[in-house]
């Protein structure tokens, strides 16, 4: 099925059309005998120029009327619900509109334990929030209530691909297929052929996504993303470019498509550009992962204390989000993957050691949590941990090219050389636009061998 996300996407994601409906927010303090009550925040940069976002606020507008009116409006309640899911979607400010969903989502649990809506809404939004173990519980329940609701059978694809249950999830994939083919299921048989490995599969798939998707729409455009990120990880840079230009075309200032072009730029060394899109995309959304790519081309250009001063803001923005998971975990954020990779940026490995391991102790079954500790104890210099981490991270057949070089540099170090020189040949092959340093390390290793 992107990442930060995305890859992010990411993940990713992962992740792509997942993404049409994921929202994030961020809380006000109150007492608890005054509950905290939640509005649209005003949006930035392209974002405010949306033509959908006059309709959101009028949305917004008569649905919070209607439940001030009426505190019992349940519809109205959920309404409001899912528009602040698709405003985090547009804005990246998960923080704020993530808790503001749940509050209304739980109101509507409080007067009906069972409502089927407000159980789908909360393990997304538990999903979302990376509570991936307890959005899957949630999803089940509500499945088992609802068991021809396309929408649930997605939720229970996402948790399952989260928790590192593929075969689960291929099989979830395949009823909410058959319940309702659109953009969120073609895109998930995406992700999910690409965690396979099947390249092909997984561009054809997404092509399907993207069709069935109306050209303008947030979701769509975040789907055509998707797409060209597939193209980049296959070395087809033309393709890839020319689809984050429709993307702009078709939603202007959208901040993903020019991330993708800015990826694009880094490849072609074209730095001043790159920094460019990433400021430009940065401008109108809150998203780490265009704030940390941003920072890797100021250290590509040699400018080492931009470069880390950055790195640390981010370390300490995501840091607080962390503390709210800790301090509520019914809603707060848990970002310890992207913690240890983050750590990793500025040489803390023991930082970065003692976050993926709290990734792992959640979801030991994700490859991408394997193979993030096994890049961490490759850094750490203990290669012979990082082997046994990276064939769990490979199990499915993966053949993300950033994958299979840190597997390639890993079997090289812990002197599989043949494994290593067949791993890294596959890797390098397609000239996939994977990270500069990786690239170069990877094919300095492979010389050797």
């Amino acid at each position: 099925m992107k990442k930060n996300i995305i890859y992010t996407i990411v993940l990713i994601g992962f992740v792509a059309a997942i993404g049409a409906i994921f929202y994030k927010y961020k809380s006000n303090p109150a007492a608890v005998t005054n509950p905290p009550s939640y509005t649209l925040l005003a949006r930035k940069g392209a974002a405010e120029n949306a033509p959908e976002w006059l309709k959101v606020k009028a949305q917004a507008y008569k649905l919070l009327a209607n439940i001030k009116a009426n505190p019992k409006d349940t519809k109205s309640q959920i309404q409001i619900a899912t528009l602040f899911i698709q405003e985090a979607r547009a804005t990246g400010n998960y923080a704020y509109y993530d808790k503001a969903a749940m509050k209304y989502v739980n109101d509507v649990l409080a007067a009906d334990t069972s409502n089927f809506e407000a159980l789908t809404l909360k393990s997304l939004l538990y999903l979302s929030q990376h509570h991936f173990a307890d959005g899957l519980e949630l999803a089940q329940k509500a499945k088992s209530k609802n068991p021809y609701n396309a929408f649930v059978w997605g939720i229970m694809v996402d948790g399952n691909v989260e928790m590192g249950n593929y075969d689960s999830a291929v099989s979830n994939a395949d009823k909410m297929l058959s319940i309702r083919p659109d953009m969120r299921s073609y895109s998930r048989a995406s992700y999910l052929r690409e965690i396979y490995g099947d390249y092909p599969g997984a561009i054809d798939a997404m092509k399907m996504a993207v069709e069935a998707g109306m050209p303008g729409d947030e979701g769509t455009e975040w789907t055509r993303v998707q797409l060209g990120h597939l193209y980049e990880n296959t070395g087809d840079m033309e393709s890839a470019a020319m689809h984050y230009t429709i993307a702009l075309q078709n939603r202007p200032g959208y901040a993903y498509a020019l991330a993708g072009l800015a990826r694009l730029a880094t490849a072609q060394k074209d730095f001043k550009k790159a920094i460019q899109y990433y400021q430009h995309a940065d401008s109108s959304v809150t998203d780490f992962s265009i704030k940390e790519a941003e920072a890797d081309v100021y250290r590509l250009m040699n400018q080492q204390d931009k470069a880390n001063a950055m790195q640390q803001k981010i370390i300490d923005d995501m840091t607080k989000e962390a503390q709210t998971a800790n301090d509520d975990q019914n809603i707060g954020h848990y970002v310890d993957k992207e913690l240890a990779y983050a750590y990793l940026k500025i040489k803390d490995i023991d930082n970065a050691e003692k976050h993926a391991l709290l990734e792992y102790n959640r979801r030991p079954d994700n490859i991408d949590v394997n193979e993030c500790l096994a890049w961490v104890y490759y850094n750490k210099g203990d290669y012979n941990k990082a082997l046994g981490y990276i064939n769990t991270a490979l199990k499915t057949n993966c053949k993300n090219p950033t994958l299979l070089c840190r597997a390639g540099l890993i079997y090289a170090k812990a002197g599989d050389k043949p494994l290593a020189k067949v791993t890294l040949e596959n890797a390098l092959k397609a000239n996939a636009n994977i990270t500069d340093n990786l690239k170069v390390e990877s094919l300095h290793i492979l010389q050797t061998l």
